[in-house]
């Protein structure tokens, strides 16, 4: 398994630990982690903490040209929200855990000539299959259901 999938991973189950969505994410550029995060919309009490956007906020201010250089992990398929940003940034390539469980917007990145890479990680879905069996009502809260 990619090093970096391996940290959106540990991102996802310290989410869990904490209470809130294992769903994790891991902002690189050339090789080096510029930002990390995972879904913290209930350990905040946020609406849009989900773990790109954590991740990308704990990146911190960046040129566009660094955006355009990176390459952005996750456990899950990224929803409407988190695609957008992608978009909005320019990051070039996403590379998704799983998107079994969860379908986000990848044709709409596909469309805006984002590289999208799913890896189909076992453990990815085990982790959301888990969640969502135990905690459906917060699950579908998450994504808007």
């Amino acid at each position: 398994m990619d090093n970096f999938m391996r940290l959106a991973i540990e991102e996802a189950l310290q989410g869990l630990k904490e209470g809130g969505i294992p769903i994790g994410s891991v902002l690189v550029h050339k090789g080096k982690i510029i930002g990390r995060g995972h879904n913290r919309r209930v350990q905040q009490g946020s609406v849009v903490l989900h773990g790109e956007m954590d991740a990308l906020e704990n990146a911190g201010r960046q040129p566009a040209a660094i955006y355009r250089e990176c390459v952005i992990y996750t456990t899950l398929s990224p929803c409407p929200m988190c695609t957008g940003a992608i978009l909005l940034y320019g990051i070039p390539t996403v590379v998704i855990g799983e998107n079994q469980t969860f379908m986000g917007a990848e044709v709409l990145l596909k469309e805006n000539n984002v590289e999208v890479i799913v890896a189909n990680n076992k453990e990815c879905i085990e982790m959301m299959q888990q969640f969502i069996k135990h905690n459906p009502e917060l699950w579908y809260e998450d994504i808007g259901e």
